[in-house]
């Protein structure tokens, strides 16, 4: 199930975020300063939409949409909702949630009259990737590297 993110929710979108991207701790140069960074999802709420996925209750993913013109990094174009900080339980991976928070990204886009939508990602996220391309979005050019991991922009055309 979907729903939209309470404040009540930040404790628990922390922790799955956490868990979620552990598995990557090896790749960056500073894990303190990315965990750090990551613990911070919760504050997209001030600037987004962050949804919440619940299995049973229990919050099991989450992810932040950033409309079109709310504040985003440069490499972005402004005129571009974003999607942000995807993020499944490990314990839930394999059920499809991660799709279902991008194809609740892709209505608000349409729901906004927007005609592209993008994220950032990296070629280690391995399960992540593969599933946008799948999706559509299409790799438009470099994002900035995070403590030396390297990233991209893609960018699906919703017209």
């Amino acid at each position: 199930m979907l729903r939209d993110y309470q404040p009540a929710d930040a404790e628990a979108i922390t922790r799955v975020a956490l868990a979620a991207f552990a598995e990557f701790e090896p790749h960056f140069s500073d894990w303190p300063l990315f965990t750090a960074n990551v613990a911070k999802m919760p504050l997209l709420a001030k600037t987004g939409e962050i949804i919440v996925a619940e299995d049973g209750g229990r919050i099991v993913g989450a992810v932040a949409y950033i409309g079109a013109q709310a504040p985003k990094p440069e490499f972005f174009d402004p005129a571009w909702p974003v999607i942000r900080m995807l993020v499944v339980d490990p314990a839930a991976r394999g059920k499809g949630i991660g799709r279902q928070l991008t194809e609740e990204c892709l209505r608000r886009a349409e729901r906004d009259q927007s005609q592209a939508i993008a994220l950032h990602t990296t070629p280690i996220m391995t399960v992540a990737l593969p599933m946008y391309l799948r999706m559509g979005f299409a790799r438009i050019g470099e994002a900035p590297d995070i403590l030396g991991v390297p990233y991209a922009v893609y960018v699906k055309s919703l017209g």
